[in-house]
């Protein structure tokens, strides 16, 4: 071979490598199957880290947002979302006289809370006494006149009618079940309806708290809670953490220096005074048929009554349980089935606990002298 050959194979030798080296032929890169957007690929690979990166902190964000939203829907919230489009105010329109025995209108706002989808709304007898109207706020602003079905003063409760469909309506608890200590939610509108829906939290204090309602002579056995109630949350709302009804708000100690001590009717004696009401319009009961006096009340009727013990007779219904006993003005009213009574309010409430044709025995003293006679409990006439 000549040296000039042996030039020119390696240099077309030389050629070829390269070619097959760098891809320059589309032929050759077509057998090898390289890919042509393989720079791109490379180049998407080295950011992908960076990519995942961010992933990573957008999802560790959401996850932490997701997390705050949980914490802030406490137990609180979710009772305020389900029963607080339950709690109406309850405006009650009555007509009072002044010195000069002329006729004026008053108003008063109070709280209620609605049973049944279908406008009946459970409240305090106080808030709609005498009413000569009575005019229902929702908690979406709309205003619907209310018609009462019925009332009761001994335990403060009473009915009111709207005519509503589809609202949202409340669920009671089994009050007997409540725990002292267990946390609550009060609802209402204190001072009016400028705070409507208005919610306070605290716990149950204690349970069948005894207090003397003066102003009917009675006693009521009571939830006390130390969540606010103020005036106007009368007839509102105290819910457990499942958002169930274990009473309604009725009463709170205004004393000086007293703070955190309020009370609600139990769920149970609510239900069990809407149930009569709603088949009767009127909570029938079993009575005596006296007019009492203890020394509080002889003063606020302008007497003075001088008693260690007992209740004083004043005056017996004819035809009344006390009168068909034999029971006779004077007579001071010492035990009721061997337990002392020293009050109207022993009285009224040792009555109310009994039932209709029960049979009680009362220990009298008559000018001195002891004596013990039954009677037989009767239905309180409407009248009385």
């Amino acid at each position: 071979m000549t040296r000039k050959k042996l030039t020119r194979l390696i240099c077309a030798a030389a050629v070829s490598s390269a070619t097959f080296l760098f891809g320059g032929c589309g032929p050759v890169a077509e057998d090898l199957n390289i890919n042509p957007d393989a720079a791109a690929i490379v180049e998407e690979n080295k950011t992908a880290p960076e990519n995942q990166t961010e992933v990573l902190k957008t999802s560790t964000a959401s996850a932490a947002k997701v997390s705050a939203v949980n914490a802030r829907n406490t137990p609180v919230v979710q009772v305020a979302k389900n029963v607080g489009p339950a709690v109406v105010g309850i405006t009650n329109k009555a007509v009072a006289r002044d010195i000069f025995n002329r006729q004026f209108e008053v108003e008063g706002v109070g709280s209620g809370v609605i049973f049944r989808s279908d406008g009946y709304i459970v409240t305090n007898h106080h808030v709609i006494e005498d009413a000569r109207e009575i005019i229902v706020s929702l908690p979406d602003g709309k205003t619907i006149n209310g018609t009462l079905v019925g009332s009761d003063e001994m335990t403060d409760i009473a009915v009111v009618k709207v005519d509503a469909k589809d609202l949202p309506a409340v669920k009671f608890a089994d009050s007997d079940e409540i725990m002292v200590g267990e946390p609550v939610v009060a609802i209402g509108n204190p001072m009016g309806l400028e705070f409507q829906g208005t919610i306070t939290v605290g716990v149950v204090s204690a349970l069948n708290r005894t207090i003397d309602i003066d102003y009917a002579d009675r006693k009521l056995n009571l939830i006390q809670t130390d969540a606010a109630i103020s005036p106007g949350n009368s007839g509102g709302a105290l819910v457990n953490y499942e958002s169930e009804v274990i009473g309604i708000n009725s009463a709170k100690v205004a004393k000086d220096a007293v703070e955190g001590i309020a009370f609600a009717i139990p769920s149970n004696i609510v239900q069990n005074v809407v149930k009569e009401i709603m088949e009767k319009g009127y909570v029938s009961r079993p009575y005596l048929g006296v007019q009492i006096f203890d020394k509080p009340t002889a003063a606020r009727f302008g007497y003075q009554l001088n008693l260690d013990k007992g209740v004083y007779v004043f005056q017996v219904s004819l035809n009344s349980p006390a009168g068909n006993a034999g029971i006779q003005r004077g007579d001071i009213i010492l035990k009721i089935d061997n337990k002392e009574v020293n009050s109207v309010a022993d009285i009224r409430t040792d009555i109310a606990s009994h039932k209709i044709g029960d049979k009680v025995i009362l220990l009298l003293d008559r000018d001195g002298t002891e004596l013990a006679t039954q009677v037989t409990l009767q239905e309180m006439p409407r009248s009385e």
